[in-house]
């Protein structure tokens, strides 16, 4: 179980960094889809996984980021639907 747990961690900062680290070379744009689609997945589960390990500044620092992210994605479908 500690194995599961310990590979989901890496899993969810790996999608976080691929994420980062694309915005940084200018491969992919920080208001994409794409991008925030990784932020939103990798922050929630390393989320989830401090929720469980009750790890609560963790929980808050990856909570906020996946809301962040959530709310984000959920603005830009928000303004294309208005422009549709």
């Amino acid at each position: 179980m500690e194995l599961i747990l310990q590979s989901l961690q890496v899993l969810g900062a790996v999608l976080i960094l691929i994420a980062y680290v694309l915005g940084q070379f200018k491969a992919l744009d920080p208001k994409s889809y794409a991008y925030l689609t990784l932020n939103l997945i990798g922050s929630a589960v390393l989320a989830v996984l401090a929720a469980i390990g009750r790890e609560w500044g963790f929980l808050l620092l990856e909570g906020v980021w996946a809301l962040v992210s959530l709310i984000s994605i959920y603005g830009r479908l928000r303004s294309r639907r208005r422009l549709a």
